[in-house]
């Protein structure tokens, strides 16, 4: 962190790191399908946990992509779209759902009896499958969020469209993302065509 930065810049995950986090689910159990799919979600749309939890079917069209968030934080709500993988994830899931959960279906994140899963759960969890798949940083599912933003703002380099997003009421709360990024740039540039003085 850089001596002007009066704030912490948050961790993310490298396409690598997130790619061994998602090869660590065992697909053969319901819970491995759900919490893989749950990750792929999250680091896709930058859902909170709170928001991610309490998701329900009826509130994603698998035909569209389109996924409202209910009274995220601060109450409001806000449009996320879902892309064709993760709908396809989505939908190959649902089935699986219906024939190995009991219980109210009503949610797509659901323990074995049919119940929502819980946050401390899916807190426990990520760090599990993240310390599995030999990430030595500090993994919870908010690093997941910032992953998709960050990833999201050096795509589009759009801050405003991050901003929606996120579903953040400030703009200097989304902010934080741009420093990340021009961290990458600086860090890029001096050692960009850099070679060992030779004398002369």
């Amino acid at each position: 962190m850089k001596k002007w930065q009066t704030f912490k810049i948050p961790e993310v995950l490298t396409d690598t790191e997130q790619a061994a986090l998602l090869a660590q689910p065992n697909l053969r159990y319901p819970t491995g399908a759900r919490n893989r799919t749950m990750i792929q979600l999250m680091l896709d749309t930058g859902l909170r946990l709170a928001e991610a939890c309490n998701l329900r079917w009826k509130d994603i069209d698998l035909n569209t992509g389109k996924l409202m968030v209910r009274r995220g934080k601060g109450a409001k709500d806000r449009t996320l779209w879902i892309g064709e993988e993760d709908l396809a994830l989505l939908r190959t899931w649902r089935q699986r759902q219906a024939k190995d959960v009991k219980g109210n279906l009503e949610h797509p994140f659901t323990t074995l009896a049919g119940k929502p899963v819980s946050p401390r759960y899916v807190e426990a969890m990520v760090k599990r499958l993240a310390a599995k798949a030999g990430i030595e940083k500090n993994v919870h599912p908010h690093t997941l969020r910032h992953t998709f933003a960050t990833d999201l703002y050096r795509e589009t380099t759009n801050i405003r469209l991050t901003q929606k997003a996120l579903g953040h009421s400030n703009l200097a709360t989304t902010q934080i993302y741009t420093h990340i990024v021009d961290e990458e740039l600086e860090d890029a540039m001096k050692s960009f065509r850099q070679t060992t003085a030779v004398a002369v």
